[in-house]
């Protein structure tokens, strides 16, 4: 079912297969100005993260028992941010990933961590929030409907920069929310 929300100013589809039960997508873009994220990070690709090979999970585990959010320099440690950057091509392509909050000021040195920066270039940007069951599903299916709306949408990425935000107060994995920012042109 599809639906415009005003409160979001845009329209939210009620999917009903999967876990993800509901989708918004925001009607215009917003502007977000740039940003330094701070975390744990690695070069994969869609392909390798399908599969057992995949780095995200791991990087998650590296993240959470690192205490990175409790680290002078966090700002509004309450988001976790999802970073996809340094694109190689496209959807298809290898990218960069980092797991991590925005940062301020020179990281500190984190021994076993592999702790890593990323720039966020200021852009414009579509907004899809997910909801509606266990986070790596509902973190699965939006993004497999995201690919799927680009095919046909009048927006087009940039691939400069593309993020999950996590809002981590009273987060509950077992029925997750998550904001997908998705830079375009």
């Amino acid at each position: 079912m599809l639906s415009y929300n005003d409160a979001v100013a845009g329209w939210t589809i009620t999917i009903g297969r999967g876990w993800c039960s509901t989708m918004e997508i925001t009607d215009e873009p917003v502007q977000l100005a740039s940003m330094t994220l701070a975390g744990v990070g690695a070069r994969t690709d869609n392909q390798c993260e399908a599969g057992p090979e995949g780095c995200i999970p791991e990087l998650w585990q590296r993240f959470m028992e690192a205490g990175l959010s409790q680290l002078p320099g966090t700002q509004e440690p309450r988001y976790t941010y999802v970073l996809y950057t340094d694109y190689e091509s496209d959807v298809n392509g290898a990218y960069t990933v980092l797991i991590g909050h925005e940062w301020e000021g020179e990281p500190p040195v984190v021994d076993k961590v592999g702790w890593t920066t990323a720039a966020l270039p200021e852009s414009r940007y579509i907004v899809f929030k997910a909801s509606g069951g266990p986070v790596q599903q509902v973190v699965i299916e939006a993004w497999q409907y995201i690919w799927a709306w680009f095919e046909s949408s009048p927006h087009v990425r940039t691939y400069s920069g593309d993020f999950e935000r996590y809002d981590m107060a009273g987060f509950n994995p077992e029925q997750a929310v998550v904001e997908i920012y998705l830079a375009i042109q």
